[in-house]
């Protein structure tokens, strides 16, 4: 275990999230805020430990996936105990816990909160707290692989343990130059939005705000009543445009712009996963329309951004879906399970595993009747390897495993069953807003703090796709 360049990796990882409380910092000295010293504070303190670790001389030629993985994990971790720094020393939130909470919930781009009152926060808090999304998108890890070309050794090991999905593929042959055109189609896509909310009436400020929460599919907002407040079909129609899009896997995004645009409607696991959104739009659009006396065209527009909210795991809200019908609610809790596409910034288990899974029911079906049969498990043409589908089937067991138990834990410490089911639900799948006391207009301030560090495990388990975190608890993970 090459632990200097772990060390090294983290201390680069704190100085890039020194320079994003130094632009939050230029935000709440611009707004002559309460927060200025909090961000001095917290900015000292980063670079300086960052500077301290990032000085570290390192072999480089003793690196495998281990290194990978540990940065990773520890990295989320270690950047969410920093990036708690300003809401505890600003008093926007005293209790470190619940601090701590916020910072992973941003970082892991799972919108959960513990502020009942966003509005009353000062502009550096609330820029500071959506960066997180933004930086936590795509992944710090991608980040450092994207712009130090001294880990370009080291490249493809990080690269696999921090990007999300079963699969994963490089799309250029080196992985920082795939690192490198990831964060330029984010910022493309981040700088195209903020432009379309503007020209659609939205605030500069509430603009950037939303963008980042909605290009990480993230999902927080400097509004109460989220997206809500605004009541512009305009506004949520771009909205839920960047979510969709946002929602697909990024590698076809850089084919598109490589000029392979038929590469992403005809990927399938988009074709299955926009059939979903659609499916889910028109049973919730009926539901809400036959149950609760709404105009066609109100139930779609709700249907519409809801959905596409839940599944890409942003978390934004137009409305309070916890009064929603059980058909519907229960439309949007499996849809927290499902997420979006691999490779995407979205959450959940994935598209593309929910389909591996169905089509291993299906051999099954078919091996009963005819037990001789060598029957691949295929996706469209190609074949999943046999490595590929027990990897699946191993993280299907897990994260089911893993949410049963979280679930009796939330349980235990006093949730209802539908309040501890879905924020469970909602955090592991890194949606945000669940049902009952976790509601779209509610939060999480009333959990304990022994539920809030669960919950917050449970935000990084489902960030890194459980194995990445789960291998760290392995003694031999740690051995020469």
């Amino acid at each position: 275990m090459n632990r200097q360049l772990i060390l090294k990796t983290l201390g680069i990882l704190l100085l890039a999230e020194a320079a994003g409380l130094l632009a939050s910092l230029g935000i709440a000295a611009y707004d002559r805020g309460p927060d200025v010293r909090a961000f001095i504070i917290s900015f000292a303190v980063t670079a300086l430990a960052g500077a301290a670790l990032a000085t570290r001389k390192v072999n480089y030629q003793d690196v495998g996936y281990r290194e990978g993985f540990a940065v990773a994990a520890l990295g989320w971790l270690t950047t969410a105990l920093f990036g708690s720094l300003p809401f505890i020393l600003s008093g926007a939130i005293p209790h470190p816990v619940a601090a701590f909470f916020e910072t992973m919930s941003g970082f892991t781009t799972t919108g959960a909160s513990v502020i009942p009152d966003v509005e009353a926060l000062p502009k550096g808090i609330l820029f500071w707290r959506s960066l997180t999304h933004w930086l936590g998108g795509v992944g710090t890890v991608v980040l450092v692989v994207a712009l130090i070309p001294s880990l370009r050794i080291a490249g493809m090991q990080f690269f696999r343990a921090e990007v999300t999905g079963p699969t994963k593929s490089k799309v250029l042959p080196r992985v920082a130059q795939t690192s490198r055109e990831l964060y330029k189609i984010y910022l493309v896509l981040t700088l195209l939005e903020i432009l379309a909310l503007r020209i659609a009436g939205m605030p500069w400020f509430d603009s950037f705000i939303h963008t980042f929460g909605t290009v990480a599919t993230g999902g927080f907002s400097n509004k109460n009543l989220s997206v809500g407040a605004y009541n512009s079909l305009a506004v949520e129609l771009i909205i839920v445009f960047f979510m969709l899009l946002c929602g697909i896997n990024f590698a076809l995004h850089i084919r598109a712009m490589q000029g392979k645009p038929q590469a992403v409607w005809k990927d399938r696991e988009t074709q299955v996963y926009l059939g979903i959104v659609l499916a889910s739009v028109i049973f919730i659009s009926v539901n809400l329309a036959m149950l609760m006396d709404l105009e066609p065209g109100t139930a779609i527009r709700q249907a519409l951004f809801q959905v596409s909210s839940v599944i890409t795991t942003t978390g934004f809200a137009t409305a309070d879906f916890d009064r929603w019908p059980d058909f519907s609610r229960m439309i949007l809790v499996i849809l927290m399970f499902v997420g979006a596409c691999s490779g995407s910034t979205g959450g959940g288990i994935k598209v593309i595993r929910m389909m591996v899974l169905w089509k291993l029911g299906i051999r099954q079906l078919q091996k009963l009747i005819h037990p001789q049969a060598v029957i691949p498990v295929r996706i469209g043409r190609a074949v999943v390897p046999s490595e590929v589908t027990d990897s699946v089937q191993a993280f299907f067991i897990l994260y089911i495993g893993i949410f049963i138990g979280a679930v009796f834990f939330m349980a235990g410490i006093g949730l209802d069953f539908i309040s501890a089911l879905t924020a469970v639900a909602a955090t592991l799948g890194n949606v945000g807003p669940g049902l009952g006391v976790v509601g779209p207009m509610t939060n999480y301030a009333g959990i304990p703090a022994a539920g809030q560090l669960l919950l917050s495990l449970c935000m990084l388990l489902g960030r890194l796709e459980l194995f990445t975190v789960l291998v760290l608890f392995n003694p031999g993970f740690w051995r020469k």
